[in-house]
């Protein structure tokens, strides 16, 4: 399996912004698509933003929806978070995860997102300081 890569990670005071970027060598495949993911201290993972190629199936989780923005660049199998408006609960450590496109229903709305994930990057930590 090719590896993922993250970086971009850092420590920002509230309101700040980071950009992360994540390289994933064939997500850009048919079906394929990349999610970022986050996991802070005693917390479970939460899923925040996912993209297929192409820049189709844009997902965004309510918490981080209108302070982040995904973005992909296929040629260069490398998908970006920008984020926007840091809060201390932003404080985690940041996943990218290659996975296959799929659908599902949540709260009786259908949703074309990414899921499956199979391959994980080590992660970057975000830190974000009152």
């Amino acid at each position: 399996q090719e590896q993922v890569a993250e970086s971009g990670g850092g420590s920002v005071q509230a309101g700040g912004s980071l950009r992360l970027s994540c390289v994933a060598p064939g997500y850009s495949d048919e079906f394929g698509c990349v999610g970022w993911h986050r996991q802070a201290p005693g917390k479970e993972r939460e899923e925040g933003a996912s993209i297929a190629p192409g820049g189709a199936r844009i997902y965004y989780a309510d918490s981080v929806k209108g302070r982040f923005a995904i973005s992909q660049n296929s040629a260069a199998n490398t998908v970006y978070l920008q984020m926007n408006n840091l809060s201390p609960d932003d404080t985690a450590m940041y996943y990218c995860a290659v996975g296959w496109q799929g659908s599902w229903l949540k709260r009786d709305k259908l949703v074309n997102g990414c899921w499956h994930y199979d391959t994980w990057g080590q992660g970057t930590q975000v830190t974000v300081s009152s």
